[in-house]
């Protein structure tokens, strides 16, 4: 206490001073209209311009949450459009040209929700962690899918994470073909560019262009048919009889957040179905 009346004794004229401006400033706005309506605008601006500042930052802490509410509502479209007859054209909403049953009920394919929490995109052999597992459905073989396209495969699953092999490593393969032509070969990862695979086994007599779309065959027992992988950015001949294409992928591996897993129902009976064959 002594030390706090020792302060104010030694800086008493400050005080003094601010007081007195205080009052100066008091009496002019109390006073004068004019003054006093400038103060009243000022006011007014500030206000506005903190209240905007407080808004936007509101609105932004809250885009987590809006992301993740519209994840949820896509999965549910996706599921119920999984549920409908095949559409005529293929790449129809959300992309799947999907195999569905007839049944309303049972469709063959579902679609999980899940986020990226942990990703990789400069190894040769990269992964990415999703927050779902078993207990949300999630388990190993199933295919990961961005709101581009293709992204990867499960391949280990806890309770609540799990990890997938995204193509963007060296050991990943996926059947696809060109969309315009229906041809198809095997895709892969060589290691350079997270941004570019390679296609190859597609005959040199087949007609391609850059541009033409790449989708999923079907045939893996992985991805259902018709889901974007790509597009031709470059291809070459490469001294036998196929092409060396080079794809531009459609998932871009560093902005991964929201994806989907996909549960087909009918995988293990088709596995089992071809077993001894293949």
């Amino acid at each position: 206490m002594r030390n706090l009346l020792q302060f104010l004794a030694r800086h008493n004229r400050i005080f003094v001073f601010i007081l007195l401006e205080i009052v100066a400033f008091y009496l002019i706005f109390s006073s004068n209209n004019y003054h006093n309506t400038r103060l009243v605008k000022s006011v007014r601006r500030s206000t506005l311009a903190w209240e905007s500042i407080i808004s936007d930052v509101r609105n932004y802490l809250m885009i987590r949450k809006l992301n993740a509410d519209l994840h949820a509502e896509n999965t549910l479209l996706r599921n119920y459009i999984a549920a409908l007859k095949p559409a005529t054209d293929s790449t129809d909403l959300l992309f799947p040209s999907v195999e569905k049953s007839d049944s309303l009920s049972d469709p063959r394919y579902e679609f999980l929700r899940a986020e990226v929490v942990n990703n990789s995109v400069v190894r040769q052999r990269n992964f990415f962690t999703l927050d779902a597992g078993t207990n949300q459905g999630v388990d190993t073989n199933m295919a990961v899918v961005s709101p581009w396209g293709v992204a990867g495969i499960i391949v280990a699953a806890g309770e609540n994470f799990s990890v997938a092999m995204p193509v963007i490593n060296v050991d990943f393969r996926l059947s696809a073909k060109v969309k315009t032509n229906d041809f198809y070969g095997s895709l892969s990862w060589d290691g350079a560019d997270y941004r570019y695979a390679v296609l190859n086994e597609i005959p040199q007599h087949v007609e391609i262009n850059a541009g033409d779309t790449v989708v999923t065959t079907g045939y893996s027992a992985f991805f259902p048919e018709g889901i974007p992988v790509g597009t031709i950015a470059d291809f070459k001949k490469s001294g036998s009889d196929f092409y060396h294409i080079k794809l531009r992928l459609a998932t871009d591996f560093r902005r991964l957040v929201h994806v989907y897993v996909i549960r087909d129902r009918l995988r293990k009976e088709q596995l089992e179905t071809e077993k001894g064959f293949l």
